[in-house]
């Protein structure tokens, strides 16, 4: 009996594999795993601060960054004498959120570890995430401010969008939108250019505020009733 080879079952590629163990194994240190956590935040940090975060030496840092930057999942920049590191772009960022959630599966009813500053609202790369930024993105898809299947604002949305001040890139490579699935509250909250743009608003408008070399993001007063007023949030 004859049987039609599908997409699925087509030869593998020897080099995707290899390629794929490759990324897979430059993750698995714990002390790497520390250093691109700590680039979740968005900034590029110097290799003495990540050899702080990571508690490790800075001749093991050295190495490590070296591992890290051969898989492409770092980039180096470097500015008069000094270097910093950042990740290589928003797709190693989700990439990171999603290892987090599987990391955390547990066949038994969900519970949260994640510390409560964090669980609240920290970085994801460059937009918001925690239990904030879940519920604005519930609001906005109630709202029709989404398309429903989560990959682009609708009309209204980008009108609310560039009411609220909130600037879109017309020519950005990456998702216009897109819903980034939250490791602490396995739910989506707001990713892709409209998240950067979310986020880069409530920053400029102080109505948020990070923690110096951490996640954690605390919303400020003004914030609080702002954030309540556009999206109909119970933040007092």
């Amino acid at each position: 009996m004859n049987f039609l080879k599908t997409e699925y079952d087509s030869e593998p590629d020897d080099s995707l594999e290899k390629s794929m163990s490759l990324v897979a194994s430059a993750i698995s240190d714990p002390s790497r795993v520390s250093i691109l956590c700590a680039l979740m935040d968005g900034r590029a940090w110097t290799a003495t601060e990540l050899s702080a975060v990571a508690c490790i030496a800075a001749s093991t840092t050295s190495g490590h960054l070296t591992r890290l930057l051969s898989n492409g999942l770092v980039i180096c920049l470097t500015q008069g004498r000094h270097r910093y590191y950042s990740l290589a772009g928003h797709h190693i960022a989700g990439l990171l959120e999603n290892l987090m959630g599987v990391s955390m599966h547990n066949h038994a009813a969900f519970v949260s570890r994640t510390p409560v500053v964090l669980r609240y609202a920290r970085t994801c790369y460059d937009h918001l995430a925690g239990e904030l930024a879940v519920k604005i993105y519930d609001f906005m898809l109630n709202e029709k401010w989404i398309e429903s299947d989560g990959n682009a604002l609708t009309p209204e949305g980008k009108a609310h969008f560039q009411r609220i001040g909130a600037v879109l890139d017309p020519r950005s490579r990456r998702k216009p939108c897109c819903g980034c699935l939250d490791w602490s509250e396995r739910r989506f909250h707001l990713g892709g250019d409209a998240g950067q743009a979310l986020m880069t608003l409530l920053l400029q408008k102080e109505w948020i505020t990070r923690t110096p070399g951490y996640r954690e993001v605390s919303v400020t007063d003004s914030g609080r009733i702002a954030l309540s007023r556009l999206f109909s949030l119970n933040l007092s």
